[in-house]
């Protein structure tokens, strides 16, 4: 199993090549490639190489899926028995990142190295099956 250690949008994140990830939002258009310098850790076949703060030769090689906005959080502030209430909302704006590779060294780690394994997809739909 291959993994790296990253740091974008100010947090540390685990990422391993042919998955994807919610980070923070990278102000990069749907359906174009991204590449994250800054990898703290990379682990491959039990070989682990620990940054100092950052890896030497390692980068992180993306797609970005979309950009979309989260989940609303209700901020609500009441001070009791002042009749003073505030009630805020926010979204956070979020890009959704696939992992393509991890390079290291000149070596690519991708999911083609058995990393992860595509799902097959359904011809035909559920309920027209179940109807034949």
């Amino acid at each position: 199993m291959t993994y790296a250690i990253i740091e974008t949008g100010g947090k540390q994140l685990k990422v391993e090549p042919g998955r994807f990830y919610d980070i923070e939002l990278l102000h990069i258009e749907a359906d174009e490639k991204v590449t994250i310098d800054s990898v703290l850790l990379v682990q491959h076949n039990g070989e682990v190489t620990i940054g100092q703060p950052l890896v030497v030769g390692a980068t992180v090689e993306g797609t970005v899926v979309r950009n979309f906005r989260g989940r609303k959080v209700l901020v609500y502030k009441m001070k009791p028995k002042k009749k003073t209430r505030k009630k805020r909302g926010h979204r956070q704006e979020i890009t959704r990142l696939m992992i393509d590779s991890i390079n290291f060294n000149g070596e690519v780690f991708g999911p083609e190295n058995g990393v992860a394994v595509e799902l097959p997809v359904l011809e035909e739909s559920p309920a027209e099956a179940v109807a034949e």
